[in-house]
């Protein structure tokens, strides 16, 4: 995918935002889960039927690995290579398990409050 395809002038936010999606290896269901919004409201962005609010583009551009910027005007940092999407998802990973083992952190120690095992 050359970027220059997504300048302004060529390209949607629309085409942005699925070329993103794509480039990250997401599905519309897993993206739509992930920021709390119907698929519908979704596919409404990346058809140009609606736009999202200022807060879901900057969680966009972060959880996509895409420039806020780039995400709005096709200027600079667009989809990310292979590489650049594999550190994406470690990260992610990482947050994951951190989050994880607080959560088992929590429920055992809410388990011997309750004298339950």
């Amino acid at each position: 995918m050359d970027q220059e395809d997504y300048g302004e002038g060529q390209a949607t936010l629309g085409d942005r935002l699925t070329a993103a999606r794509e480039g990250a290896a997401l599905e519309l269901g897993d993206l739509a889960d992930r920021l709390g919004v119907r698929v519908e409201t979704l596919e409404g962005w990346e058809a140009d039927q609606a736009e999202p609010r200022a807060a879901f583009l900057g969680r966009l551009s972060g959880m996509l690995g895409v420039s806020l910027v780039w995400l709005m005007t096709g200027d600079g940092e667009g989809p990310q290579d292979g590489d650049g999407l594999r550190q994406m998802l470690r990260a992610e990973l990482r947050d994951l398990r951190r989050t994880l083992e607080e959560g088992a952190q929590r429920i055992d120690r809410l388990e011997r409050m309750l004298g339950e095992d």
